[in-house]
């Protein structure tokens, strides 16, 4: 009798709140909430919770403070390469529209917000080139990777959502620009390794230039660009050496060329791994360069932070910088799966070393972590490859896979593997301009917090233990809270609104002097419930009966 008691209750209340909610204009009070779970039994899965005042019986309560704010997220995405457009254009135009916009859309879909391209070729292209391989930069054009896959594709995307950002780098300068010798007295008409000629530097610039003028020319306006690709690997199929002390000259002349022209593209420095490809000269590359810089160079505020992969070392090294330059910002460019990390597993496969499933450790190290070590953007490498890992370059990466993996054979059945599931999470719940908020974390749990522009709350999850967990979710103040289940091995990602419920419930104008605090679910404060009437008492709802 209790417990039916109760259930009505609980469903007056709420039909009551939604009633108000409706007359008083704002949202209704539900939560949203994505699941999905390293058995794969749910994959993006889509809920409603309701927001309830007061402090959640949960025995696990994850909190956030909504005064300590950290940096502004501009947002999650993955690579456009030729290999990923070619894929994309080879589907139906019905099947890729329902794709792009399942990824893209922030209203039908993930709202996907960034993508990351080459400036030419890169080991995901038809072939290894540049877009100015004869030498004089009259020469300069785009090619048929990007005038027939790139650039339609980002047209499309850009047509679904048109604040997407994206942030183009080089594999490598013109061959005619390089140099074997950082000095620049010997050439190296070779597409692997070697550095940029000093006296080409200002030309480099004005290719930069070039690129992002004739995209803008497309409809297509690149929010930043890094000055180099893995600057310190030499040994990629495309490539061009850069360390610290080069890339600094380079970037006073970018960022200089770049406000002479008037183009506010930003610049971030760097563009490689974590641990510097162990070159131990090279260790702090952004903090070398920032010095070398100094701030007193036309342009130096485009100059905003500095990039990495996650191919060697650990995500620390985002928060050791951070802290020696809080005023510039880390983000996060690349990351691949392939055979080497059981790339189509959710679970546990042949290379996991620890007790998570692959699942609970991208979304923990490549997606929490990073956030919670200061990282303003998180993108992946190719969003789509063919089953068969393609199309691939000849000395590129023969064992990736994409985010998605579609079928060649006819260029309609596609496969989700977990990177697009990550990304697709936080994008879903985390909108651009949202805030990092500090929040606790408890044993079994990981999680990161936010304020989006708009006052809601996302919140992302990872339970990694092997048992449900019921948590309660709530800022400090304990007015209100959200319960959800984080189902074993799951990754969750909740939207919270950010007013109504969140908003109202505030401490009652006046006490009764039998100390219960009667308020209604709008605020003002009751002195005398009567019958039928909706009210909280001590952060619980309840009828007056």
């Amino acid at each position: 009798m209790t417990n039916s008691r109760n259930t009505i209750i609980r469903k007056v209340a709420l039909c009551v709140a939604f009633t108000m909610s409706c007359i008083g204009g704002t949202t209704a009070q539900t939560a949203t909430v994505y699941t999905t779970t390293a058995d794969g039994n749910l994959k993006l899965s889509k809920a409603s919770v309701t927001v309830d005042p007061g402090k959640s019986s949960a025995s696990k309560k994850l909190l956030f403070s909504t005064s300590v704010e950290h940096q502004t997220i501009d947002g999650f995405g993955f690579a456009l390469t030729y290999s990923s457009c070619y894929n994309l254009m080879h589907m139906s135009e019905s099947d890729r529209d329902r794709f792009l916009r399942q990824t893209y859309s922030p209203t039908e879909g993930y709202g996907v917000s960034y993508a990351r391209i080459a400036i030419g070729s890169c080991d995901f292209s038809s072939h290894i080139y540049s877009l100015c391989d004869e030498e004089g930069l009259e020469h300069f054009a785009l090619q048929d990777d990007e005038t027939k896959y790139i650039v339609p594709i980002l047209k499309e995307i850009i047509a679904i959502n048109p604040a997407i950002k994206i942030i183009a780098a080089p594999w490598s300068c013109p061959r005619w620009m390089k140099s074997l010798t950082a000095e620049g007295n010997i050439p190296w008409a070779v597409w692997t390794g070697g550095y940029l000629n000093p006296q080409y530097r200002q030309t480099y610039a004005d290719y930069f230039v070039k690129f992002i003028e004739t995209m803008k020319q497309q409809g297509i306006n690149i929010y930043a660009v890094t000055p180099q690709n893995e600057p310190l690997n030499g040994g990629n199929t495309a490539s061009t050496k850069m360390p610290w002390n080069a890339q600094a000259e380079f970037v006073k002349v970018l960022a200089s060329t770049f406000k002479q022209k008037g183009i506010g593209t930003k610049i971030y420095v760097y563009d490689h791994n974590f641990n510097y490809d162990d070159q131990k000269d090279q260790n702090d590359y952004p903090i070398k360069v920032y010095d070398a810089l100094g701030t007193d160079f036309n342009g130096s505020e485009l100059v905003v932070g500095s990039a990495y992969h996650d191919y060697g070392g650990n995500p620390s090294e985002l928060s050791d910088i951070h802290l020696q330059r809080p005023d510039k910002q880390v983000i996060f460019t690349e990351a691949s799966l392939g055979d080497w990390n059981d790339g189509r597993e959710l679970g546990r496969g042949k290379t996991n070393v620890n007790s998570k499933t692959h699942l609970n450790e991208d979304m923990e190290r490549l997606m929490i972590g990073l956030l919670n070590k200061y990282c303003t953007t998180v993108t992946y490498w190719n969003l789509m490859l063919d089953n068969n890992g393609g199309p691939k370059l000849r000395g590129g990466c023969q064992t990736c896979y994409g985010a998605v993996d579609i079928d060649q054979e006819n260029y309609s059945s596609i496969s989700l593997n977990r990177h697009y599931y990550v990304i697709s999470h936080a994008s879903a719940v985390v909108r651009p301009g949202a805030v990092w908020l500090a929040s606790g974390q408890l044993s079994g749990i990981a999680s990161a917090a936010f304020r989006n522009t708009d006052g809601s709350f996302a919140l992302l999850i990872s339970n990694n233990s092997a048992s449900d967990i019921e948590a309660g979710l709530s800022d400090r103040s304990f007015k209100w809270h959200v319960d959800v289940t984080l189902p074993a091995e799951s990754i969750v990602s909740v939207l919270i609104p950010g007013n109504g419920i969140v908003n109202s419930i505030k401490h009652p104008v006046k006490e009764r002097t039998d100390d219960q605090k009667y308020y209604s679910i709008d605020g003002k404060s009751i002195t005398s419930p009567i019958a039928g009437q909706i009210f909280i008492h001590k952060g619980r709802k309840a009828v007056r009966r």
